[in-house]
């Protein structure tokens, strides 16, 4: 009977060491993974507050650039037009290198945050 008593004592200290051990992985993942998503949040607004800034900035510098060509045309209308297809050749070109301009730096800098 005493090794019974014994085995049965031995089991429930296993039962209750597994638990603490699986509480402690719960606790640890849960904060690795808030670990994760607050770098990612944090990277994806800091992208997003210099991106709108660049845009808006950009937008009135091509103004001052439509306005400052169509005073030397002598027409608006041409300067607005050449600082359109400006931008359009741009977009072209960014879209054609997106994978270099684009996407490998951001899946890098996902894959730092993910995996360090």
């Amino acid at each position: 009977m005493a090794f019974n008593e014994e085995v049965k004592q031995h089991l429930q200290d296993m039962k209750s060491e597994a638990k603490v051990f699986l509480d402690a992985n719960i606790d640890y993942y849960s904060l690795l993974g808030f670990k994760i998503v607050s770098k990612a949040t944090g990277f994806i607004l800091k992208i997003f507050a210099i991106s709108l800034l660049a845009a808006l900035s950009l937008l009135f510098l091509s103004f001052a650039a439509a306005f400052a060509l169509g005073k030397v045309l002598d027409n608006n209308t041409y300067g607005f037009l050449i600082i359109g297809g400006f931008y359009i050749i741009l977009a072209i070109i960014i879209y054609n290198m997106r994978r270099i301009i684009i996407d490998i730096p951001v899946l890098k800098k996902f894959s730092k945050i993910f995996f360090d």
